[in-house]
C-alpha cells in the first residue's frame, strides 16, 4: 500500500503551511551557488501543490520570501525575484487547469515592479478558482504582520470605530493577512531545522509541527503524504486533557 492510500481523506487538515528550507545547503552539496538550489526547489513546490490539490486540502501556504531575506546578497535577491516571475508565467496554465487560486500574504509594495505586476496578474487570473488556494508568503514575517494589525486596530480605535473592550483574539485575527482563511492545522519544515522563523506565529498556536531532514529540493509527494499521515496520528486536544481508555 502506498503512503497516499494510507491517508484518511475524511481527516485532512484544511490548511497546511510549509517552511521551504534547505535550498542553499542543497546547492552547496552539489558544489553550486545558492541560486541553483532555489531553481531546483521549484520542482518541490510543484510536487507539494499537486499533492495537496489531489488530496483535497483547501489551503496551502508556502513561506517563499521573508522580510529578513531582503538582507541577503543583491545577486541572490534578484535571482529569487526573477525566478518568481518566471515560475508564475510558467505555472499560470497549470493553475487554471487544476482550478488553483493564487493569493499572497506579506508586504506586496516591497516587491520589485516586475514581480509585483506578474503576481497581481496571476492572482487576478486565478481569482475564481476553487479547488485549492495557494498562498505565497512573500516579503512576509509574523512580527511585521502583527505590527500592521496593531496599527490598523489602533487607528480604528482612535477614530471611534472600535471600542477598547472590543479588542480580543477574534478581532486581532480579523486584522491579520490570513483573515479570510482557517488557521493552519499542520506546519511542515524541511532541512532538519527546529524553529518557526517568524512565520504565522499567531495562526499556528494549535498547529501540529512536522520536521523533516529532507532539504527542500529533495522534498517530494511521498514526503508530503508522510507529513499528512503523521498529522492524522496525532492526538489533537487544543489544550484539553487527554482522554484515557
Amino acid at each position: 500500500m502506498s503512503l497516499k492510500e494510507k491517508i484518511d481523506t475524511s481527516k485532512l487538515p484544511q490548511h497546511v503551511a510549509v517552511i521551504m528550507d534547505g535550498n542553499g545547503r542543497w546547492a552547496k552539496k552539489q558544489g553550486m551557488m545558492r541560486v541553483f538550489g532555489h531553481q531546483n526547489g521549484v520542482k518541490a513546490v510543484r510536487d507539494t501543490v499537486t499533492a495537496a490539490a489531489e488530496l483535497g486540502i483547501k489551503f496551502l501556504t508556502l513561506y517563499a520570501f521573508s522580510t529578513e531575506n531582503w538582507s541577503r546578497s543583491r545577486l541572490e535577491v534578484n535571482a529569487l525575484m526573477e525566478l518568481l516571475v518566471k515560475s508564475l508565467a510558467a505555472e499560470a496554465k497549470t493553475l487554471m487547469e487544476n482550478s488553483i487560486k493564487l493569493t499572497m500574504i506579506g508586504d506586496i509594495d516591497a516587491l520589485p515592479d516586475g514581480a509585483r505586476t506578474k503576481l497581481q496578474e496571476t492572482m487576478q487570473l486565478t481569482a475564481n478558482n476553487s479547488r485549492l488556494t495557494l498562498v505565497l508568503a512573500l516579503s512576509y514575517s509574523s512580527k511585521w504582520e502583527i505590527t500592521e494589525a496593531v496599527k490598523k486596530i489602533a487607528a480604528h480605535t482612535k477614530e471611534g470605530m472600535i471600542k477598547l473592550n472590543d479588542i480580543n483574539a477574534e478581532l486581532i485575527s480579523k486584522h491579520l493577512s490570513t483573515a479570510n482563511m482557517p488557521d493552519p492545522e499542520l506546519l511542515i519544515r524541511t532541512s532538519g531545522e527546529y524553529r518557526i522563523s517568524n512565520f504565522l506565529l499567531w495562526q499556528i498556536a494549535y498547529a501540529e509541527l512536522y520536521f523533516t531532514d529532507k532539504l527542500w529540493p529533495e522534498f517530494e509527494k511521498e514526503d508530503f503524504y508522510a507529513a499528512i499521515i503523521d498529522y492524522q496520528n496525532r492526538d489533537r486536544r487544543f489544550g484539553g486533557a487527554k482522554e484515557e481508555n
